[in-house]
């Protein structure tokens, strides 16, 4: 009987190693599973930060694309007031010159 008892100890630890290594394997499991899930999370914090970020130069574009517009028509008008006041110089000039001859020639 003591050997029955011993046989019967010997295979008792035998499981209970199994069973350790085992418990041990789903630790590593579990922290490998968080490890991935942590990474994960930041993958996605920075995936939508990326999405702020562009939304945010999406709408500096729009903006500066207002802006450029406006700066554009600003231009124009300021070019066609330019050639009006040109065109009046000239006649102005034209004028005096016309004057200073036909006051020469008396």
């Amino acid at each position: 009987m003591s050997d029955r008892l011993a046989n019967g100890s010997g295979n008792t630890e035998a499981p209970l190693a199994d069973i350790d290594a085992a418990t041990k394997r789903l630790m590593s499991a579990l922290d490998a599973l968080e490890s991935s899930v942590e990474r994960r999370r930041e993958a996605d914090r920075d995936e939508n930060e990326l999405a702020s970020r562009i939304q945010a130069l999406g709408a500096d574009r729009s903006r500066l694309a207002d802006e450029l517009d406006g700066s554009l028509v600003k231009s124009r008008k300021l070019e066609r007031v330019n050639r009006d006041i040109a065109e009046k110089l000239d006649a102005a000039i034209g004028t005096i010159r016309a004057v200073l001859e036909g006051g020469e020639g008396r």
